[in-house]
């Protein structure tokens, strides 16, 4: 992939413009037009014989933050991104998973710290309360924002009839690309993904080659994928 070649990054922001720093960083040409869109639900926290928090995105952490005070709880986050983000709300005692949901749920297992509050999105991409409670584990969850879908801009769509490569972080935004080919076909994109769980929507749809996957699920992993 050429110096200065345009990369097309979907995830929402903020987690985009720190992305788009280090796409820039690297030498090519971020495009910030995110296919999803973060908003925060009004929800009530009830901390009542929480002994621990889990948080399985970085937006998760920050929406917590917004809708409560506590910072005392330990916290299981399940990668870098969403540990540094629950450093910076001000949680000291922080334990990260560096890999997925399933990475995360064992780590939590083998901690055993006592009753879990999972917060997270309204539809999350894996189900971690359900994974804890068949490992024994009380654990229960709440819903603190939600992730909308948008459409690309004009100027994405004009990108689109050449060479570009496209990051991908969640299934949620890979579904949405995925339903935007089915009526617009991109014959040159690539796909970068983050995970197995977030290619898949788009191996059948996209032409043998143009998706690959990021060898471990984190950002540095799948920014590896760009010099391919």
């Amino acid at each position: 992939m050429a110096k200065g070649a345009p990369v097309w990054i979907t995830r929402a922001r903020p987690g985009a413009e720190t992305t788009a720093a280090k796409v820039a960083a690297l030498g090519f040409t971020p495009v910030v037009d995110p296919l999803l869109e973060v908003a925060s639900i009004a929800a009530s926290i009830d901390l009542t014989g929480v002994a621990a928090l889990a948080f399985t995105s970085a937006n998760g952490v920050e929406a917590f933050a917004r809708l409560s005070r506590e910072r005392t709880a330990p916290v299981f986050a399940v990668g870098r991104a969403t540990a540094s983000a629950a450093r910076e709300a001000g949680f000291a005692g922080i334990s990260s998973a560096d890999g997925d949901v399933e990475d995360l749920a064992r780590l939590i297992v083998e901690a055993a710290p006592g009753p879990v509050l999972w917060a997270g999105a309204r539809e999350p991409a894996g189900d971690l309360v359900a994974t804890l409670k068949e490992a024994g584990l009380d654990a229960r969850g709440v819903a603190v924002y939600e992730t909308l879908q948008r459409a690309p801009s004009e100027a994405t769509l004009a990108l689109l009839d050449g060479p570009l490569t496209v990051l991908l972080h969640s299934p949620r935004a890979a579904r949405g690309l995925a339903d935007f080919l089915r009526r617009r076909p991109a014959p040159a994109l690539r796909a970068l993904c983050l995970s197995e769980a977030v290619a898949g929507p788009l191996e059948a749809l996209m032409p043998p080659g143009s998706v690959a996957r990021a060898p471990r699920p984190d950002e540095t992993a799948l920014l590896s994928l760009l010099g391919a």
